[in-house]
């Protein structure tokens, strides 16, 4: 079970570091400027890879108290950036364009910066969330 849990986390680990490589390539590489969203999804994201790497190295199963908050957190967050990526509206975000503004479009505009964001938020929840039920048991969960 140990090294199971190793992998979770260290999958966990992949996907945060992934996720965090992908934002800084899409401003640093590609020039792309965050909007307010963008900026509040990298604040979630980006200490995932520490906590959850540390996590892994220490095979600390209780991390899922750090990391499930952050991770749901950028669920919210991303689920609403796309929100208004389908349904624009008026808003106040402005850097680097409206919140509602897809700057970089893929597989035809199906993936966007924040669908992926909300991609690896979901997965890091799962994953982390195996681990929280495999802790506390079954029966805290239906506490």
């Amino acid at each position: 079970m140990a090294s199971s849990t190793r992998g979770v986390l260290a999958l966990s680990t992949l996907v945060a570091a992934v996720a965090t490589a992908g934002s800084l390539f899409f401003s640093l590489g590609l020039g792309l400027v965050p909007c307010e969203l963008c900026w509040y999804q990298r604040i979630l994201m980006y200490p995932l890879v520490v906590v959850l790497g540390v996590a892994a190295a220490e095979e600390r199963t209780d991390v899922y108290r750090t990391a499930l908050p952050l991770s749901v957190l950028g669920i919210l967050v991303s689920s609403y950036h796309v929100y208004i990526q389908l349904f624009p509206v008026s808003t106040g975000c402005t850097l680097g364009g409206g919140c509602s503004s897809i700057q970089y479009p893929m597989l035809g505009g199906l993936l966007t910066i924040p669908r992926l964001a909300l991609i690896a938020f979901v997965l890091i929840t799962v994953l982390v969330g195996v681990l929280a039920y495999r802790e506390d048991g079954a029966g805290a969960w239906g506490r």
